[in-house]
């Protein structure tokens, strides 16, 4: 546990000194838990998220940073994306099976930049619709 309030309070101070373009820790989120921080992001110049803003929820366990941080979109605004769920799930290999405690909060700020940046079109990432149950042909 002292571990990974060591490098909490580590990567904070990396994101509070430098941040990654757009990207501002909300100060008032880490105020009562090191555990749980919101990052408020704005849309990259230049991309299909230009002048929208957004809100990033982390959530670290105290496996951390063995364990990958909880990351999600949250708040009002949740990007139209393919790899972001209507719930504000992200779909980001390195939250997941790619995760390496070599990674970083910046790190994946940086990735979640990038994939909003590269986006050619604004397509949703819901889950895919159930399919319909299927006929009984005895019935007909």
């Amino acid at each position: 546990m002292a571990s990974m309030q060591k490098r909490l309070q580590k990567e904070l101070l990396a994101l509070q000194n430098d941040p990654p373009p757009g990207m501002t820790l909300n100060e008032k989120s880490v105020q009562n838990s090191i555990t749980q921080w919101i990052v408020d992001m704005d849309g990259a110049p230049g991309t299909l998220y230009e002048g929208e803003k957004f809100q990033l929820l982390f959530k670290f366990s105290s496996r951390y940073p063995f364990d990958s941080p909880q990351v999600m979109f949250t708040g009002d605004n949740i990007p139209v994306h393919p790899h972001v769920y209507s719930n504000g799930h992200i779909c980001l290999s390195i939250l997941t099976e790619d995760w390496s405690p070599a990674l970083s909060v910046q790190s994946v700020c940086l990735s979640i930049i990038s994939m909003l940046s590269s986006c050619k079109e604004k397509v949703g990432g819901s889950p895919p619709a159930p399919l319909p149950p299927p006929r009984d042909i005895r019935a007909s």
